[in-house]
């Protein structure tokens, strides 16, 4: 199936050929190769861990580079290659998830030199773009499909898709996955899990007071050890933004519902439900948020579950929740934040807090989480952060913080 359907996207790719391409395409394939766009990006992070249970804590000292060549275009087609490396600075006081050292807490970074992205596009079809191979794919939120990229190394996707514009308000996006290529790397028994997983998607933003996208995950892993996480998955979500009078009042809005199943051989036979709802407000460079987040259990059974997510972005940044117990989980959360505006030196700068109360959707409390965030960009290369996470256990897991210490550059 794989190799048919690479093989298709090519006959497709080679069959389009007579569209106008644009004039500002490779006229030959060596200038398609010769005058493309290189960039590098680095991150130092300093990352500690203090968690209950654990007589001490974990530092993580590391520094991700990537380097990433985009080609022009040449008669339609078009590549992509990125590397990555995490390089660990200093003694490496920390559990990697593959260094050994599962007497510290678990920062899941390990050290790592990896093809991050090795892809070829095709454009000539109008509105249109044909891929395959390996590719860092978001979708939405990244509350189902996300590249995880608050770590070192990114989750990306060996696989075949199409993003098409039938009109300039629909977006629709169909792709098959082979490999998921995992944060940890190929050292891990689960760096990479061979799956047989079909991405649709479809975003019409023609709406003035918003946006609505239809999708559906049909995941089938491979391996022994993760087969219960293979599952279907069908959602709709609504979000947008809506001036209020004549100022820069705006109210913000989320909603969102999917309904998840055992698929192809899960050993499980279940279902559940997902439901978000957020509401907010924005002026003045403040911005906060009240919210409900639920992910639905069957009767303790089994949960709703995200393996393809970029989990780090939701239910708490100290990362408790990455694997949904067996009992569901309900996350109340408010947030607020604030970015300095004007023309002085401090223009950019961000503050947030964030408080989350989590419980059982079949059960009783988890715990509760506050995260605190600064953050600024300099100019446009250059950035930096400071953030926090303190996770208090009540019947759920260990007391546990976090604290990062992140700057980078980009060019």
């Amino acid at each position: 199936m794989r190799a048919l359907l690479l093989a298709s996207i090519a006959t497709l790719s080679i069959l389009a050929a007579g569209p106008a391409f644009a004039a500002d395409e490779a006229e030959t394939l060596v200038e398609a190769i010769t005058e493309g766009k290189a960039n590098i990006n680095f991150r130092y992070r300093l990352e500690n861990v203090s968690q209950d249970g654990f007589a001490d804590d974990a530092t993580a000292s590391t520094l991700r580079t990537k380097l990433k060549y985009s080609t022009k275009v040449f008669k339609g087609f078009s590549g992509v290659l990125e590397f990555d490396n995490v390089t660990q600075i200093g003694s490496g006081n920390y559990n990697s998830t593959v260094n050994g050292k599962g007497q510290f807490p678990v920062i899941a970074d390990p050290k790592i030199t990896a093809v991050n992205q090795a892809y070829i596009a095709y454009t000539g079809f109008k509105n249109t773009t044909l891929l395959a191979g390996r590719t860092a794919l978001n979708l939405d939120n990244q509350r189902f499909v996300g590249t995880v990229g608050f770590r070192q190394n990114d989750q990306t996707w060996d696989m075949a898709g199409i993003i098409s514009k039938p009109t300039e308000n629909l977006t629709l996006t169909g792709g098959y996955v082979w490999n998921v290529n995992r944060i940890f790397g190929d050292d891990h028994p689960f760096g990479d899990l061979d799956t047989d997983t079909f991405i649709l998607n479809g975003k019409y933003t023609g709406f003035g007071f918003g946006n609505l996208t239809a999708y559906g995950l049909f995941i089938d892993l491979n391996d022994a050890a993760v087969l219960a996480l293979s599952s279907q998955t069908l959602g709709v979500r609504f979000d947008g933004t809506h001036k209020l009078g004549g100022g820069d009042l705006k109210a913000l809005y989320e909603l969102e519902f999917a309904t998840q199943s055992d698929y192809k051989d899960s050993p499980l036979n279940y279902s559940a439900q997902y439901y978000h709802v957020m509401g907010g407000l924005s002026t003045g460079g403040f911005t906060g948020k009240i919210g409900y987040e639920v992910l639905g259990s069957d009767n303790g059974f089994a949960s709703f579950q995200t393996p393809l997510a970029t989990l780090h972005k939701f239910n708490g940044w100290a990362d408790k929740f990455l694997a949904t117990p067996a009992g569901g989980l309900e996350d109340f959360y408010g947030s607020v934040f604030y970015k300095v505006g004007g023309d002085s030196a401090l223009k950019g700068l961000t503050f947030g807090a964030i408080y989350h109360d989590f419980s059982a959707d079949v059960g009783t409390s988890y715990g509760s989480e506050i995260n605190l965030l600064v953050k600024k960009n300099f100019g446009k290369n250059f950035y930096g952060s400071l953030k926090y996470a303190n996770y208090k256990a009540d019947g759920f897991s260990t007391d546990t913080s976090k604290l990062w210490f992140t700057i980078g550059a980009n060019y």
